[in-house]
This record gives structure tokens, C-alpha cells and sequence, in this order.
């Protein structure tokens, strides 16, 4: 039996993140540290679903300046998208909610300097990030469309 997309998106809160970047493979590692209750579902934006997501959020599938998050089927990105996360997350990484009391244009201004800039900062990996079974609950896989 075949899921639809809306189907997952109804039914998780999704995390897509940039697999080729060192930055935000360390951010997925983070969530799958800290997101003790698998809140959250991580999808590489190089994958199938990935694509189809970024679609489905009008987002571009060639570029990605953005972490996005879909929670409860609405699309969120750059600090917003971040400052929703921590929330969920257990003390201290919840303390960063508060961090809303600073105008969205500032923030989003300070989230798009590192996004725009995290291959030069960071660097890019040499391969996609790579689920091995004991992490796999954290993620959605593109078989996840079967």
C-alpha cells in the first residue's frame, strides 16, 4: 500500500535538513541526541521525499538556504523553524524559546549569514549523511512513499 506525502506530513513533524553540509549534519546528530523522544522526523533535501517536501513547501529542490520544519502540516523556516525546535526539546536547549522576543527580521538576518555562508564556515561532506540502523527511528527514508 502506498502513503502519501500528505499522509506524512499529517502524521510527523518533519526536520529537513542539508546532508552534504558539516553544519547541518551536526545539527542532525544534535536532534538525534536530543530529541530523546523522536518528536521529530530528519529528511535529507537530497533525497526523493526530501524533493517532494521541499516542493510541497514551495521551496526551491536545487538550492537550500533554509532548514525547514513541517509541523502539523505548516511550513517554518530559518529562525522561526529553529526557535520551534528548541521548544520541544528538554532543558536547557528549551530556554532558547525566549530567544522569539527578538524581532524576526533580526534573527532571520543573523540564521541567513551562517546559512548562506555554511559551506566556507563549515565545509561540505564528501558524501550524503549516512542512517545506520540504530538512528533509522529518527528518520524519514524515502521507502517511507511504499
Amino acid at each position: 500500500m502506498l502513503k502519501s506525502l500528505e499522509h506524512l506530513i499529517q502524521s510527523h513533524d518533519i526536520i529537513l535538513f542539508d546532508a552534504e553540509c558539516v553544519l547541518c549534519s551536526a545539527w542532525a546528530d544534535f536532534m538525534i541526541k536530543h530529541d530523546l523522544h523522536c518528536q521529530f522526523k530528519l529528511v535529507s533535501v537530497q533525497s526523493n521525499i526530501g524533493q517532494q517536501l521541499l516542493t510541497y513547501c514551495h521551496l526551491p529542490t536545487d538550492h537550500f538556504e533554509t532548514m525547514v520544519l513541517l509541523e502539523n502540516g505548516q511550513c517554518y523556516t530559518e529562525s522561526t523553524a529553529f526557535l520551534r525546535i528548541m521548544r520541544r526539546l528538554d532543558f536547557p536547549y528549551r530556554s532558547l524559546k525566549y530567544a522569539r522576543v527578538v524581532p524576526k527580521p533580526i534573527r532571520d538576518f543573523a540564521y541567513r549569514r551562517v546559512a548562506l555562508n555554511r559551506y566556507r564556515l563549515f565545509g561540505k561532506t564528501e558524501q550524503c549523511y549516512v542512517v545506520t540502523p540504530d538512528i533509522q527511528q529518527h528518520f524519514l527514508l524515502d521507502d517511507a512513499l511504499r
